[in-house]
């Protein structure tokens, strides 16, 4: 098999990177997302089995197919707007695992239809970029801020991790957060504070949750995540292709994860789209010098994915036993620098500078208006802003 052929070392390694940044950096988002509909140990375990078959799976097929290095993830800030919005107005006002299964599902059939119908490369070349940033900046901004809140209860965590990950992003950027979480275990277990975990080792069992559909699921959740996830993941996935110099079918690969998180949304997929950050670490020339066989990379990639799918069980039972503090300070700490670059975009562009500004101000309120989160109102907000300051105004 040519796969065998081209694979070397340095590829193999560059997936794992990939995998080990992409969970390490993101996986405690998408535990507070699980965990703010109210899901069960065995519900999270099912929720990281669809989520690494479906990463899995939509990265090593293509890359196969194509011979190029097809790179699929889930929706980190899709993530960051569920655990928001999922905990929107308290106890009374938070929506259930059917609900956001629901929500998933319309989700996956808006990211197909447009696939399909190749809307998503029209309609992403007329969303300003300002304000798709600013919506970015506003749902991550907030985990963020609760990265330093840790401080109140574990100071000398938080600022072991806050010096670890200055120290490390100025030595070796790409390590930065998996070194960060590695001294953060090492200190909380010489604490006694990091609680023994049963892991088990067996077999991931997916759980299946019947879907109910609500206007106000749709509206809360639906929509923001499929937005933040075309505008914020699948767009910056493009411009990494793009960057990297690989013509693909992007239409189809797009369709391809609509439908994949379609068939695996009851089990907790809730979105799988183009990645950027991880894609630029396989389609580098660290990956492998020869641009046509950087594929080996991302199939390395999908296939540790598919592992960590299985043993979902295990990677669930170990991340439950670390402290709260220290998940939300690494998940603040790991989007401190998409957080900036969100922001520094939003206002580069002077004439959208105050309709991003808004966006991005109403989105970081976590303000609930009739039900809907604050995800949905920056967008609205945001458009209408850039609506009366442009409109019918000569470009020069």
């Amino acid at each position: 098999m040519r796969f065998f052929k081209d694979i070397s070392l340095s590829a193999f390694t560059a997936g794992f990177v990939a995998v080990l940044v992409g969970f390490t950096s993101s996986v405690a988002i998408v535990f507070q997302a699980a965990l703010a509909f109210k899901a069960s140990p065995e519900q999270l375990t099912s929720w990281m089995w669809a989520l690494g078959l479906g990463m899995g799976l939509c990265s090593l097929i293509p890359s196969l197919w194509l011979r190029k290095p097809v790179m699929i993830a889930w929706s980190t800030p899709g993530a960051a707007v569920l655990a928001t919005a999922g905990l929107a107005g308290g106890a009374s006002n938070s929506f259930s695992m059917n609900e956001a299964v629901g929500a998933f599902m319309v989700c996956a059939v808006l990211i197909t239809l447009f696939g399909i119908t190749g809307w998503f490369e029209r309609v992403m070349n007329r969303i300003p970029v300002a304000i798709a940033s600013a919506l970015l900046a506003g749902v991550l901004a907030r985990f963020g801020l609760q990265a330093f809140l840790a401080a109140q209860t574990a100071l000398p965590l938080v600022v072991l991790m806050l010096l670890s990950y200055l120290l490390m992003k100025r030595l070796s950027p790409r390590y930065a957060v998996p070194v960060t979480l590695l001294i953060a275990i090492i200190f909380i277990a010489f604490q006694a504070g990091l609680m023994p975990a049963k892991v088990d080792f067996g077999l991931a069992k997916p759980v299946f949750v019947m879907p109910e559909f609500t206007w106000s699921a749709m509206v809360s959740l639906a929509l923001p995540l499929f937005i933040v996830t075309m505008a914020s993941q699948n767009l910056p996935g493009v411009a990494a292709i793009k960057a990297a110099g690989y013509e693909m079918p992007l239409s189809k690969i797009i369709t391809m994860t609509g439908l994949v998180t379609l068939v695996l949304a009851p089990f907790g997929a809730f979105a799988l789209n183009l990645s950027a950050i991880t894609a630029a670490i396989c389609m580098g020339k660290e990956a492998h010098p020869d641009p046509a066989k950087r594929y080996t990379a991302a199939v390395s990639c999908g296939a540790i994915y598919i592992v960590i799918g299985l043993l979902g069980g295990a990677f669930i039972s170990v991340l439950m036993s670390f402290p709260k503090e220290l998940i939300a300070a690494i998940a603040g700490l790991a989007l401190l620098g998409t957080i900036g670059s969100g922001l520094a975009v939003a206002v580069q562009d002077e004439s959208h500078r105050e309709a991003a500004v808004i966006t991005f101000l109403v989105t970081l309120s976590g303000v609930v208006i009739a039900g809907v989160g604050s995800a949905f109102w920056g967008v609205v907000a945001g458009a209408v802003a850039l609506f009366v300051q442009q409109y019918g105004k000569k470009t020069s």
